[in-house]
């Protein structure tokens, strides 16, 4: 086997299937197309994990031979009752093998996603307070379990409800008071394609990556900005400087393409799992 094989190869290997890109597969749909396709790892959901049961999914993945490269979500930090639920989130996460529980941590607290504003709290220094003084309790209780918070950063349009941490540099800030294989950082390129410092705080990140997620960046959005990730290469994103970044910064982990969108959702989950896999080893593998 000639060397862009061996290269090939190994790349195929690392493609994760975000189970949001074919969000109409069930857990167990979404175990048995990665098998079909030759996939080897998948990223679930809290909710669908939910659905399914959570025995039921261990067991499922693991009869599969998948390894599990993330579980989202935990996170929404800032609000009153969340230790909680992020402790059932590490729980679920440990259960589930997972390579990370990714933390999407918060918007500004009272606003929340797709709800009209009530009464809610303008203080974005303190609702960053929240995220740190909440981590400070959830991330001994990971490293306990072995489970590893993965921080991400989002887009700024998405720090009123969703994360007050909007960039790459924010999440290792925060991340930097814990061991590396307790609270590491998840770099998606949907959301950190546009920081003008993403090349030196990827850098910066080194073992800390947890996530690699991949995904394009539509233009214009569409109304429902969250549905505004499309397949690779439908929009603005250059991957290979992102991608060889990530692989200089010592990731080796899985890349996992995670992608919301109504279009790709309507369409037959088979033809979008082939279809990101053309395009990931077009742009992501090369």
């Amino acid at each position: 086997m000639d060397e862009r094989a061996t290269s090939t190869r190994e790349a195929a290997s690392r493609f994760s299937l975000n189970q949001w890109t074919t969000k109409r597969w069930s857990v167990a749909e979404a175990v048995d197309g990665c098998v079909r396709h030759g996939v080897e790892a998948i990223g679930l959901w809290r909710q669908n994990v939910a659905e399914q049961g959570l025995d039921e999914t261990v067991k499922l993945v693991a009869d599969a031979g998948l390894r599990v490269s993330s579980l989202c979500r935990g996170g929404f930090l800032t609000s009153q009752d969340a230790l909680d639920d992020n402790r059932r989130a590490i729980d679920e996460a440990a259960a589930l093998n997972a390579a990370c529980l990714v933390m999407v941590v918060g918007g500004l607290p009272g606003v929340a996603p797709g709800e009209p504003l009530g009464a809610f709290d303008r203080d974005l220094a303190g609702a960053r307070e929240r995220v740190a003084e909440a981590l400070a309790v959830l991330a001994p209780y990971a490293g306990e379990r072995g489970v590893r918070l993965a921080l991400e950063p989002l887009h700024p349009m998405y720090c009123a409800d969703r994360a007050v941490l909007s960039t790459l540099g924010q999440a290792l800030d925060l991340a930097e008071p814990y061991p590396a294989e307790q609270v590491g950082v998840v770099v998606d390129t949907f959301h950190v394609w546009w920081d003008p410092q993403v090349f030196q705080q990827i850098a910066r990140a080194g073992d800390r990556i947890a996530s690699y997620q991949v995904c394009d960046f539509l233009h214009p959005l569409p109304a429902d900005a969250l549905l505004g990730r499309g397949v690779m290469g439908d929009g603005v994103i250059d991957f290979a400087p992102l991608t060889r970044a990530v692989t200089e910064a010592g990731y080796t982990g899985d890349v996992e393409v995670e992608i919301f969108n109504a279009d790709v959702w309507a369409a037959d989950p088979d033809e979008v799992l082939t279809r990101v896999k053309t395009r990931f080893g077009e742009l992501i593998e090369a």
